[in-house]
């Protein structure tokens, strides 16, 4: 552990770059718990970069800590590539400009080439301007759909997905060699620009974006003449003008935006918590459909790259969770390709492992394979990736993880919440032009497949010793496997970490090709499991139930009992 108090006793002389950082850490002395969880460590650099609160401190978002970090990234790929090039983009959350603007400094400081957005933008803008710029390297400072006070720093490698293992654990190595204050170079910001080292992203970039997107529609046309309601929240985020550029584009013309939440705000007033995964994101939505009722309710999160939505049933509007938007989604595309002849050769859906195999399901109906790959959209993009590179781009269908990010069409190698938001009003037109809600859709496909129920618990481990308790938890579930959840016997155990899967009948072992990965997986009786991660990107454990039964209230019911089993297990009162 970092020595604290050296640490704070350097921080206030030395951080005087920011003015917001001297009153804080003011505000800290002789307050052993905040000056701890401050500088008990450094935040760690890894494949989804940095995320941490915003503040002072070595275990904090601040302009030190992103340039160590930009430093690091320059070093990195000054030795990899041959005049490098690095695209930057930021969201709406407190500091992401400031943050922008210093990274690019620093990576021009280093002869490194920068293409800046020169707006905020979504994650999967970046995304796209990394491969259509052919950049070494991407950045995005997002914390996705963290609550305000945190934010975060993204790198991206030429691909167009988060780095890998590899390039993220020799980048870290550079970071580690960059002394927080004085080890970073930098320049002046406005004379990059003006020498030609910083350039801002011209706007035929945006424009290359939406025709890539709208090349994903499935049924160009069926939004023109359906009269489809949308109610639209980008909760203060990046997605106001660009979800609403495509949903314009593709006929959505009754488009309501909140406007409470409609423009960029980083404190998130009206939202406090903006993830599309909880009701409280449409609250504000709901209360305008009071007024104005919408066939569709759609909301996304703050970079943008994840969309929820919540749909009519009667008098009520029900949220859908990620994963059934994923079936439906699989279907729709699925169907239509099929119906119109163009369902290509060997086509494949790709999800992770802790989303629905309900879509698996759906896949098989249509003769469509279906990847199972680690947590991380970036494995998704890896294998867009390898598919472009065998000259079978086309065979790629859907990718889709539960946690509300989708991606159709190769454009980007991240979850795209605009094309995902182009293609569910796109979907949710189709069906009502044949009478049918998304509510209603969404019920035959449970008729038709069975009835999945599918929940997530999270639960939240604060501060260093919160870290050190979720490493007990997994640590006491290898040593301690459980035999039965809720009364069901466990049929096998899948540890992604020791890459193998163990049958508890038999006592076979069968190897897991996939990365290392700090997960647990047991499989139940019949199709029900039980998934157990600690989140890459907030301090919290996560389990990922799935319960498979005759009907809504047998399959919620299980689900439940098998939840709280798993808090017994886990030792969570």
């Amino acid at each position: 552990m970092n020595d604290i108090h050296a640490l704070y006793a350097l921080w206030c002389e030395k951080a005087t770059a920011d003015p917001d950082l001297q009153p804080e850490l003011a505000a800290v002395k002789g307050d052993e718990e905040a000056i701890l969880d401050r500088f008990y460590k450094n935040l760690e650099f890894g494949t989804a970069g940095l995320r941490g609160v915003i503040g002072a401190g070595t275990n904090r978002m601040n302009v030190y800590t992103v340039n160590q970090a930009t430093q690091g990234l320059a070093d990195y790929l000054n030795a990899e590539f041959d005049a490098p090039s690095v695209a930057i983009a930021y969201d709406s959350r407190i500091k992401s400009d400031v943050f922008a603007r210093s990274a690019a400094s620093v990576l021009a400081a280093n002869g490194v080439r920068v293409y800046l957005y020169p707006e905020l933008v979504p994650t999967p803008m970046l995304s796209f301007a990394v491969r259509q710029l052919h950049c070494s390297s991407g950045i995005i400072l997002t914390a996705s759909h963290n609550p305000s006070k945190y934010n975060g720093y993204k790198c991206y490698d030429p691909n167009g997905y988060q780095m890998t293992d590899e390039a993220a654990a020799k980048t870290y190595g550079y970071i580690q060699k960059v002394d927080m204050f004085s080890g970073a170079k930098t320049v002046d910001f406005d004379e990059a620009v003006e020498s030609g080292r910083i350039s801002y992203i011209e706007r035929d970039l945006f424009e290359a974006f939406y025709t890539a997107v709208l090349h994903a529609q499935v049924n160009p046309g069926a939004a023109k003449d359906a009269g489809l309601s949308v109610i639209y929240t980008p909760l203060n985020g990046t997605g106001n003008k660009p979800v609403r550029e495509v949903l314009r584009r593709i006929g959505v013309q009754d488009v309501t935006v909140v406007p409470e939440q409609e423009y960029p705000d980083g404190n998130f007033p009206t939202c406090p918590y903006p993830n599309p995964e909880i009701r409280q994101a449409f609250e504000r939505a709901i209360a305008l459909a009071e007024g104005r009722p919408a066939d569709l309710l759609l909301a996304t999160d703050p970079d943008c790259d994840r969309v929820g939505i919540a749909v009519r049933d009667g008098g009520e509007y029900k949220l859908m969770t990620g994963n059934e938007v994923g079936a439906m989604l699989t279907e729709y595309v699925l169907s239509s390709l099929q119906a119109q002849g163009r369902l290509p050769h060997e086509p494949v859906v790709v999800k992770t492992i802790v989303t629905t195999r309900l879509v698996a399901e759906i896949a098989a109906h249509y003769g469509a394979a279906t990847a199972d790959l680690l947590t991380g959209f970036k494995y998704i993009g890896e294998l867009v990736t390898k598919l472009e590179a065998a000259g079978e781009a086309d065979r790629f269908v859907l990718g889709m993880e539960e946690s509300y990010g989708y991606l159709r069409g190769t454009h980007a190698r991240d979850k795209d919440a605009v094309v995902a938001s182009m293609l569910i009003c796109e979907m949710a037109a189709y069906y009502k032009a044949k009478g049918m809600s998304l509510y209603e859709f969404m019920q035959s496909l449970y008729r038709r497949y069975g009835m999945y129920r599918n929940s997530v618990l999270n639960f939240g481990f604060e501060g260093a010793s919160g870290m050190e308790k979720m490493r007990q938890m997994m640590e006491t579930l290898r040593r301690e496997p459980p035999k039965a959840i809720a009364g069901e016997a466990v049929g096998s155990i899948s540890d992604y970490e020791a890459r193998e899967t163990t049958d508890l009948v038999s006592g076979a072992k069968t190897p897991i090709d996939l990365p290392r990965s700090n997960v647990l997986s047991y499989r139940l009786t019949g199709a029900d499991g039980v998934i157990v991660r600690p989140s890459g990107t907030e301090p919290k454990i996560k389990v990922y139930i799935t319960s498979v039964a005759e009907n809504a209230a047998a399959a919620d019911e299980k689900a439940a009992r098998i939840g709280a089993d798993m808090e017994r297990i886990l030792g969570i009162h």
